[in-house]
């Protein structure tokens, strides 16, 4: 089974800032702009504006604490994530083992052609 994959999910994971986000959202149970940019070297704006990426895809879901948001990790997108990544390592894997045996297949012709 093959699993669509979602370019526009990937573009957010594909961003380091993004992961670390993530990362610490995991590990803490929640966060605030605010409190991601305490241990991140960027600043709040551009914290923000990353949970902004990160929840249009679904990955993170914000409500509202005050005057900020709190984010949590949407642990279904995140494992939607990673299925998509194990079915592409799949193919990937599938497709290497197909240009092995290909390369094998010309090097024991080449092989045969020279024992001639």
């Amino acid at each position: 089974m093959t699993i669509v994959v979602d370019d526009d999910l990937w573009s957010a994971i594909g961003d380091p800032t993004r992961r670390r986000m993530l990362d610490l959202l995991l590990a803490d149970g929640d966060g605030t702009a605010t409190s991601l940019s305490e241990r991140l070297p960027v600043t709040r704006q551009a914290i923000a504006k990353h949970l902004g990426v990160l929840d249009r895809v679904g990955l993170v879901h914000g409500t509202p604490a005050g005057r900020e948001r709190r984010y949590r990790v949407d642990e279904t997108q995140l494992a939607r994530a990673v299925a998509q990544l194990a079915s592409v390592g799949s193919e990937w894997d599938a497709r290497l083992r197909r240009i092995k045996r290909l390369a094998e297949a010309i090097a024991r012709a080449g092989e045969q052609r020279s024992a001639q």
